[in-house]
């Protein structure tokens, strides 16, 4: 399974430097992610794997969320999800770990509490992945930390032994556990620019991240790169995955929507904190439309609660997006209308809708009307067809959404739904902003 490298290009200005969790950095930043759709599988059967990885995500964050909103355990809802391999639903991004770099692939996850990557300090199994597992007697700036540490806090972080900070975390139906550290992190080995990060440095279960040897959490959360280094903005823009392009990943001043041509509006809406969650991006989106038509979606279905359940989430760590019931019911209805083609009598367990095409035709030959996500203060996302439509085999065109698998669940927006979309998200102005955009252009 062959991955390329794309050359990193970063500008950074140091203005502080400090232990990770301490550290104030403002920087300009720019660095490509690879698709997940390495050319390793047809097209297809890459939607397909996607697909089934996504709902294994989503029935785990649906276990997640069911314990923190004190409603049951985490085990309470899973799905069949067969042979779910997870990695291949989103995008990757190389860096370098210590000191000298040992290069990583790492898995982009905006929904992630924490950094964490397989290394050489364990004699347990590890799973596959394409670099060499990096190997902390190699760095001279690897450090664990101790339990005192200030990063060394909540959920994850579940025993001390012998004053070293152990971190237990599950992601998706992986369980990655073992030190938490901190070393180097390279974006631009050709530089030599730094920063010092808190990570995890363990273990990776089962089947591993498809060849990634971790994740790189970009969340809310106190350990994720963003709060580490108190980021003020990032952004990315999404290449349509089967065209196999670099993907743009910015951050600092290098994360503006003016600088860079776009093929539509600029618009805004906030980013809201969910009370329970605290790692998720929440937008407040108040209807759907599909083409002209305003569907018949109760506000209530889409509103984030006072007690954390409901609302809608920006992700980039699933190629499926997700409805709750009434809201999703109510898009197959008219899906099912718009689209003049039998729905399939074939078993598709990935894909909630799928039509049958006639021989022949596949879906780039297809016309849809574009699916339209509305906002709080009228900013609205315009999708068209290979932003919510997929083909997991030949002449099978399937709705990428499905139903959400429990009612407090959140709505989710998918990273397919984001392609050709430059996202900004303003960290310290509580703000999203996103407008179209060639994405490969920029």
């Amino acid at each position: 399974m062959a991955h390329h490298v794309h050359p990193i290009l970063v500008f950074l200005a140091i203005i502080a430097t400090a232990a990770p969790g301490h550290a104030i950095f403002h920087f300009d930043f720019r660095t490509d992610m690879i698709s997940p759709f390495d050319g390793g599988y047809s097209r297809h059967d890459d939607w397909r794997r996607a697909a089934l990885a996504s709902n294994a995500r989503i029935a785990k964050d649906s276990s997640k969320l069911r314990k923190l909103l004190g409603i049951g355990s985490e085990d309470a809802s899973e799905a069949d999800v067969g042979d779910a391999v997870a990695g291949k639903e989103g995008h990757w991004l190389t860096v370098g770990i210590g000191t000298p770099p040992q290069p990583a692939k790492m898995m982009l996850d905006t929904g992630s509490p924490l950094i964490f990557t397989q290394c050489e300090l364990f004699n347990a199994p590890k799973a596959k992945q394409i670099e060499p597992i990096v190997n902390p007697a190699k760095s001279s700036t690897f450090k664990v930390l101790p339990c005192n540490d200030p990063l060394c806090k909540g959920a994850e972080f579940n025993n001390c032994t012998e004053n070293k900070c152990m971190y237990t975390t599950q992601y998706t139906s992986l369980t990655s556990e073992g030190v938490f550290a901190s070393d180097t992190f390279t974006f631009a080995k050709e530089r030599n620019v730094a920063v010092p990060l808190g990570f995890g440095c363990g273990t990776l279960s089962g089947e591993g991240l498809a060849g990634a040897s971790g994740i790189m959490g970009l969340s809310w959360s106190n350990l994720s790169l963003i709060t580490q280094l108190s980021v003020p903005r990032f952004s990315y823009c999404f290449t349509p995955f089967t065209e196999l392009k670099p993907s743009p990943l910015l951050f600092g001043t290098k994360a503006d929507l003016t600088k860079y041509k776009t093929t539509g509006p600029i618009q805004t809406v906030s980013l809201i904190k969910n009370p329970v969650d605290d790692a998720h991006y929440y937008v407040p989106m108040v209807g759907i439309s599909l083409g002209a038509k305003r569907l018949d979606v109760p506000s209530a279905s889409l509103a984030l609660n006072p007690d954390g359940t409901g609302g809608t989430t920006v992700v980039t760590a699933s190629t499926m997006s997700f409805l709750v019931k009434p809201a999703f019911e109510e898009l197959k209805k008219e899906v099912m209308e718009a689209v003049k083609f039998s729905v399939t009598k074939r078993k598709v367990k990935e894909y909630q809708l799928c039509f049958e095409l006639p021989a022949g035709t596949s879906m780039e030959k297809v016309e849809v009307p574009p699916l339209r996500l509305h906002f709080d203060g009228g900013a609205e996302m315009s999708l068209p067809r290979d932003n919510y439509f997929q083909e997991p085999k030949p002449g099978l065109m399937c709705l990428a959404v499905g139903e959400a698998p429990e009612s407090f669940f959140p709505n989710v927006i998918s990273n397919v739904q984001q392609q050709n979309m430059h996202m900004v998200f303003d960290i310290q102005n509580r703000k999203l902003s996103f407008a179209p955009t060639e994405c490969e252009k920029m």
